[in-house]
């Protein structure tokens, strides 16, 4: 079943709730733009003034809404740019610019207006949990030094997400730059294909990229 198909459940009245839950979490399924769980603790902080989704039917529908809103968003930029791509293939230039195609990578709320910094911030809490959580690279896969190394990237993720969320949001051009060094450093650390110690060093990225693109989004977001 496809998005509409879930999101028609989700309003629909005669079901139980615990089917229209359900019916929310596979439409952000089938559109989670920061990630499943991010993306969910977004709704759920968004939703307010009640964030319960599992037994507040109105804030099961303006969580809808605002997925609905920012899918409709991606859509268009998704048919924008095929559009702009057909013509430029017409003309001979057979391969997008990486500027072209950044929309589609990455944690990014779509929409014209800034993204709810109490959504990022919601969003950020949640997989800084999973992020301390996550054991620690193996021993064996890495030398000593890379094992040092590790310890220190980690050391530092954390303290920006600490002082991103201590602040609500609200990051200065140090601990933004922090971060931005962080990714380039954990970029250089993934082989390509299949490498044990990416296991570790993807779920780091990814909680890197979130947290960057919110330090970003923060300083304009409502």
């Amino acid at each position: 079943m496809g998005f509409t198909t879930h999101a028609r459940r989700v309003r629909d009245e005669q079901l139980p709730l615990a089917r229209r839950h359900t019916a929310l979490r596979c439409a952000v399924g089938h559109f989670c733009p920061l990630g499943f769980h991010a993306t969910w603790a977004y709704l759920a902080a968004t939703s307010c003034p009640s964030p319960d989704l599992r037994r507040d039917p109105a804030a099961m529908l303006r969580a809808l809404d605002t997925l609905e809103a920012g899918r409709a968003v991606r859509l268009a930029e998704v048919g924008a740019f095929a559009a702009r791509r057909r013509t430029e293939k017409a003309s001979g230039r057979r391969t997008p610019r990486p500027a072209d195609t950044a929309f589609l990578r990455g944690p990014c709320w779509p929409g014209a207006t800034a993204p709810s910094r109490l959504g990022l911030v919601a969003a950020v809490a949640n997989r800084h949990a999973s992020f301390t959580r996550f054991p620690f690279p193996d021993p064996t896969l890495c030398t000593v030094g890379q094992a040092r190394r590790l310890a220190d990237l980690h050391a530092r993720l954390d303290a920006c997400a600490r002082s991103y969320l201590t602040n609500l949001g609200r990051t200065d051009g140090p601990t933004r730059q922090a971060l931005a060094e962080a990714v380039g450093t954990l970029q250089s650390l993934v082989h390509p294909g299949y490498a044990p110690l990416n296991t570790y060093l993807l779920v780091w990225l990814r909680f890197a990229t979130l947290l960057t693109y919110a330090a970003e989004a923060g300083a304009s977001g409502r």
